[in-house]
């Protein structure tokens, strides 16, 4: 399934069981049985099958991929590979993130957070806290993360977001940060090229994001990377009673 196309999905069953497991990141598929057939009695051999054929077609026409122990999950058409690779002493993988990551990718966003103003990433944080599912595919938005992990544990993250309206299908939302341990690794570079590379393989066309003026090191990360700076909102945030600019930046593809 590809995040920037819309979804077609036919049949009522089929659509309930796909908003059930989007709405969700990762579910059982008996769980999910059990939740949509609240009312079958013990042994209904009738809705079971159904489920199984609804299940079927989703997975066939690629909107559902199931685990080996039966997880249901949204399949989304990117390469899950990751690609390894040493700096200094430390063995980094740059990879798609999957819903167990949930949990690392908000602890470091919000460590993030706490070293720096970031006010677009501690957006994604609590809403990511809110629905407790990481990557989304529905009517009104998609999103999707690559993580950087040492020894299993997240210590980047970089986020896409993309609003699915035809005015904006062109465009995508990005945050990205790295622990502060972690940083002056090349970590941060291979974050980015990874979600700009997944963003110009699915057409987009543009990137961008906002950052506080305050966030120098951000600002000055991007532009040494060719983002440029579209515009500045005068006193656009509050924090501690002082106003701070939005420096609102963007990439061509």
């Amino acid at each position: 399934m590809i995040l920037t196309e819309s979804i077609q999905i036919e049949g009522d069953d089929r659509e309930r069981i796909y908003e059930y497991v989007e709405t969700h990141g990762a579910v059982d598929r008996d769980r999910a049985r059990e939740a949509l057939f609240p009312a079958d009695p013990p042994g209904n051999a009738q809705h079971a099958r159904a489920f199984r054929h609804s299940v079927a077609l989703l997975k066939r026409d690629g909107y559902l991929e199931e685990d080996d122990d039966g997880t249901l999950r949204i399949a989304i058409d990117i390469e899950e590979t990751g690609e390894e690779y040493t700096t200094g002493d430390v063995e980094v993988t740059i990879r798609p993130a999957r819903q167990e990551d949930l949990s690392g990718i908000v602890g470091a966003i919000r460590q993030v957070v706490e070293e720096m103003t970031y006010i677009e990433a501690e957006s994604v944080a609590d809403e990511l806290d809110h629905e407790n599912v990481l990557l989304r595919h529905n009517e009104f938005e998609s999103r999707l993360f690559f993580v950087a992990s040492v020894d299993g544990d997240v210590v980047g993250w970089a986020h896409m977001h993309l609003p699915n309206l035809e005015k904006l299908g062109h465009t995508a939302e990005l945050t990205v940060g790295v622990l502060e341990e972690y940083r002056g690794m090349g970590i941060g570079n291979q974050l980015l090229d990874r979600a700009l590379e997944w963003a110009r393989g699915n057409d987009l066309e543009k990137v961008y994001q906002s950052v506080p003026s305050t966030n120098e090191d951000a600002i000055d990360f991007f532009e040494d990377r060719d983002w440029k700076i579209e515009a500045v909102r005068d006193d656009h945030y509050k924090l501690d009673d002082e106003y701070i600019d939005e420096v609102m930046m963007a990439i061509d593809l």
